[in-house]
Parts: structure tokens; sequence; C-alpha cells
């Protein structure tokens, strides 16, 4: 059996361990027996933002956006087909930067959509504009190994 890894849930923010050999076996919370992966993006408000960021052992790639940003509600879809094709490897979230404007001020987002990788609680990697499903799956794992 492999070492455990971290992982926040995507329902109930509990923290879990899970073996790394056991993430492609469809994993469950245990504490709301909720899916662990759910092949769509989890919205994060600042509280769960760094509890995500903070404690998760896997990559954590958050879309900074905005209902009203036009090419943010197009790459939305793309961003959803990502997450299917990149779990249980990275997880993919989303911030509405504008209901929280303290994340987005905090990271320096000046431009929307922005795409930040965080490992190990640090950013790493990140890329302004709109890019479709293939796009943002390249560009991960062009930053992930």
């Amino acid at each position: 059996m492999s070492a455990p890894l971290h992982l926040v849930c995507p329902h109930c923010d509990a923290v879990n361990r899970v073996p790394a050999d056991r993430l492609v076996d469809a994993p469950s919370c245990g504490k709301c027996a909720k899916p662990l992966f759910t092949a769509h993006p989890v919205d994060l408000d600042a509280t769960s933002f760094d509890r995500h960021i903070g404690r998760s052992d896997i990559p954590v790639l958050v879309d900074f956006w905005a209902p009203w940003c036009g090419p943010c509600r197009q790459m939305a879809p793309a961003f959803v087909h990502a997450a299917g094709m990149l779990e249980p490897k990275v997880r993919l979230a989303k911030v509405d930067t504008e209901a929280q404007q303290a994340l987005a001020a905090r990271f320096g987002i000046r431009s929307i959509p922005t795409l930040a990788l965080f490992r190990g609680g640090r950013e790493v990697a990140r890329q302004a504009g709109a890019m479709g499903a293939a796009d943002i799956v390249r560009w991960v794992n062009s930053h992930t190994g």
C-alpha cells in the first residue's frame, strides 16, 4: 500500500487520508460518505480556499472568474470538461472574484479568467485568458510533470 495523501472533500471540506494508489478507486469522504472526486470544479470561498490549497496533497487548479465576464462564462464548460480529464491527479476549483474580492486582491488577480495552479500550499504557475479543455489539460500537465 502506498503512502496516504491528504484530500479535502469537495462537499464538507473534511480532510481525508487516502493511499495514493487508491485515488483511481473512486474514494469517498470518511465524514460525509460522498465521493472525493466528482469530475466537477469545487466552488471556493475564503475559508474553503485556504483549506483546499493548504491541506491538499494533490495540485489544485483554481479558475478566478466573475459572473459578468463573457470569456469566463465561455470557458466554464471547458473547465468542467478538464476536471473530468484531470481528476484524480489534480483538483479543479473556482473562485468568483466578484463575491470573493479579498481572495482576488490577495493573489493580485488583474484579469479574468485567470488560472492559478497551487501545489503544497503555494502558487506554482499562472495563466490569464480563456482556454479550451485540451489547452487547460496540456498547460496543467506541463506544470505537474
